[in-house]
């Protein structure tokens, strides 16, 4: 049975980049109802079916727009749209294989919906690891009629935000393997605060996922942890920065193991680790 950790992940504005990667940096939107997704990221390692579980924990019903959409990692771990002409033959292999439904979906409030996911032709598909994102995408209400008649009485500019999140559906076909490793670590000074950051390397034909957790020399339990820290195929290093409170930055100068690990899921193994003084 799928076992479904429900993670609250709130609507931005479509116009910005999607970065699931970067959980911390999404800002919340307030017009369109916020979305509950489970899981945030598949992967078909064998099987050929499972499903995604929405539900809308907003005060009014809202509807969805479900489609299939390429996404490409910047250096900065941001991911970036690639248009359908700018596809490799791996992003296309993804897109010709996945099948979903259904395409749209309304909400009611607290009311949750399956959305079913499943591969076709993967046989055809060389060894390796692909991947395309599915977009859920919020549709705008139809103006009320007093809105309308104003319409059509004078000039009126209405601005309607679209809001959408996009989450990684990756297909690993063949024995695939990656290695990585933390470097350059060190504390960043910017308007908002301190930031953590390090360059995340990757070797291998598969991306590597996971959580950071920095831990005080001399102690047991991290003092930070980040979570859904990704670097992708298309990527043989990424730089990482990761916002501190002003107590976590107080706290985190000085001798500390920064270490990389699997998700629980995955096993939780140590995936890279780096010891270093943070000044």
């Amino acid at each position: 049975m799928l076992k479904l950790n429900f993670v609250p992940v709130r609507a931005f504005v479509a116009a910005t980049v999607f970065a699931i990667s970067s959980i911390w940096s999404v800002a919340p939107a307030q017009a369109s109802g916020d979305l509950l997704v489970a899981p945030t990221r598949i992967i078909f390692d064998g099987r050929r079916g499972t499903q995604v579980i929405l539900n809308n924990v907003g005060a009014e019903e809202s509807t969805y727009r479900i489609s299939l959409v390429l996404r490409r990692m910047g250096p900065n771990g941001k991911l970036a749209e690639v248009k359908p002409e700018e596809a490799n033959e791996k992003e296309n292999g993804a897109l010709g294989v996945i099948r979903y439904a259904p395409r749209r979906v309304t909400l009611p409030p607290n009311q949750p919906q399956a959305i079913r996911l499943g591969l076709r032709g993967t046989e055809d598909l060389g060894d390796g690891e692909y991947r395309a994102h599915l977009l859920f995408r919020a549709i705008p209400k139809t103006p009320a009629a007093t809105e309308a008649v104003a319409q059509a009485t004078g000039l009126k500019i209405q601005l309607i935000p679209v809001y959408g999140i996009t989450i990684p559906l990756i297909i690993r076909k063949g024995k695939l393997q990656a290695t990585a490793a933390i470097t350059n670590p060190h504390l960043v000074t910017d308007p908002r605060g301190q930031i953590l950051a390090f360059d995340l390397a990757r070797q291998g034909n598969k991306s590597v996922y996971g959580e950071i957790r920095v831990t005080r020399q001399g102690e047991s339990e991290p003092a930070m942890v980040a979570k859904g820290i990704a670097v992708y195929p298309e990527l043989e290093t990424r730089k990482v920065f990761l916002p501190l409170a002003p107590e976590q930055a107080a706290s985190l100068k000085g001798p500390v193991k920064i270490g990389y690990y699997e998700t629980l899921e995955a096993g939780g193994g140590l995936i890279a680790e780096v010891q270093t003084v943070l000044r």
